[in-house]
C-alpha cells in the first residue's frame, strides 16, 4: 500500500470521526445539519423557521452570506447549519433590524459561534437584558459596526446590493418597531423587501417618497403578518409576487392576522408561512424568482 493511499484513508477516517462525533453530540444533526456547504448558481434567500420571530439568510452565487435578524433563541443555529454547512463558521453581514428579542435574541448565539465581518444596526438600543447582551457582543465581535441611514448601499458582489430605506434619521428615541431597518435586496432585476416590524405609518411614509421603486418580487411582511403592518397602500405599491410570514405555529398573538391574509388572498398574492412550511427558500436567477 503506497504512502499516498495511507494518507487518503487516514484523512477519510478523520472526517468520518468528526462527523460521527458531531452527530452523537447534536441529536438533531441527521435532520438539521448539512456538514458541507453547497454553492448554488442562484441567489438564495432562506426565511428560516425560528418560531415566533424573524431570521433570513441570504446567499449570493459568489458565496457572500447575510443574516437578517436571528429569531428569539438558539434555534437559528441549527437552521443556519442546515443551509450553510456545519463547518462554515463565518458570516459576511449580520443585520439586527431592531432590538426586540424575537429579532435579536438568536443573534447573541450567532455572534458567539460565528465570525462576523460587518454588523448593520441603529442607535435604538432597547433596555432589556437581551438587547444589552447583544450590544455587548457587538462591541466584542471585532466586526465593522455600521449605524445605517436611508440611502446607504451595501454592495455584496457585482450583481447583488442591499439598499437602506429606513431609518432616515437617528431613531434613538423611537418606539422599537418604528425604528426597524427597512432594506431592499436587489439581484439583477429581482428584488426582495425586508421590513422588520415596521408599522403602517412607516410603510406609507416610504410609499410617499419612494413610490414604484418599492416594487419587489418578494415581501417579508412586517411584524409577522400583524394588522399593525401591511397597509393596503403599501401592498399595492410593492406588488409582491410572494408574501412571506415569519411566525410561530399557534402563536399567542394570532399572527398572521386574518385582516392581512384576507387582503392578500383577495389580491391573489400567495402567502408562504414558516409556521406551516418550515424554512422557506426563494431562488432567483436575476430575472425571475421562484420557491425552491
Amino acid at each position: 500500500m503506497s504512502d499516498t493511499t495511507v494518507r487518503v484513508r487516514l484523512m477519510l477516517l478523520v472526517v468520518f470521526g468528526i462527523t460521527s462525533v458531531a452527530v452523537w453530540f447534536l441529536p438533531n444533526a441527521p435532520l438539521e445539519l448539512s456538514f458541507f456547504q453547497t454553492h448554488s448558481p442562484y441567489l438564495q434567500v432562506h426565511f428560516l423557521d425560528v418560531g415566533q420571530g424573524d431570521a433570513a439568510l441570504i446567499e449570493t452565487p459568489s458565496g457572500k452570506q447575510v443574516l437578517i435578524d436571528g429569531g428569539p433563541d438558539s434555534t437559528v443555529l441549527s437552521r443556519l447549519s442546515a443551509k450553510m454547512g456545519f463547518f462554515d463558521r463565518s458570516i459576511d453581514v449580520v443585520v439586527g433590524t431592531h432590538p426586540d428579542k424575537d429579532h435579536i435574541g438568536g443573534l447573541i448565539d450567532v455572534l458567539k459561534r460565528y465570525t462576523v465581518s460587518k454588523i448593520l444596526t441603529t442607535e435604538n438600543k432597547g433596555d432589556t437584558g437581551t438587547s444589552q447582551m447583544y450590544n455587548k457582543l457587538k462591541k466584542a465581535e471585532g466586526a465593522e459596526v455600521v449605524y445605517v441611514r436611508r440611502g446607504q448601499k451595501i454592495i455584496l458582489d457585482a450583481s447583488t446590493t442591499m439598499k437602506i430605506l429606513f431609518p432616515d434619521s437617528d431613531p434613538t428615541n423611537m418606539e422599537s418597531n418604528m425604528s426597524s431597518i427597512v432594506l431592499q435586496l436587489t439581484y439583477g432585476s429581482s428584488t426582495f423587501m425586508f421590513t422588520g416590524d415596521s408599522p403602517k405609518n412607516i410603510e406609507e411614509y416610504l410609499v410617499s417618497i419612494d413610490g414604484d421603486a418599492l416594487r419587489s418580487n418578494v415581501l417579508k411582511l412586517g411584524h409577522h403578518g400583524s394588522r399593525t403592518s401591511s397597509s393596503e397602500k403599501y401592498i399595492d405599491t410593492v406588488k409582491p409576487q410572494f408574501a412571506i410570514v415569519s411566525a410561530g405555529k399557534n402563536n399567542k398573538y394570532g399572527h398572521p392576522h386574518v385582516e392581512v391574509t384576507d387582503m392578500l388572498f383577495n389580491k391573489r398574492i400567495p402567502i408562504l408561512e414558516t409556521s406551516k412550511e418550515g424554512t422557506i427558500t426563494m431562488l432567483s436567477d436575476g430575472k425571475t424568482v421562484w420557491k425552491e
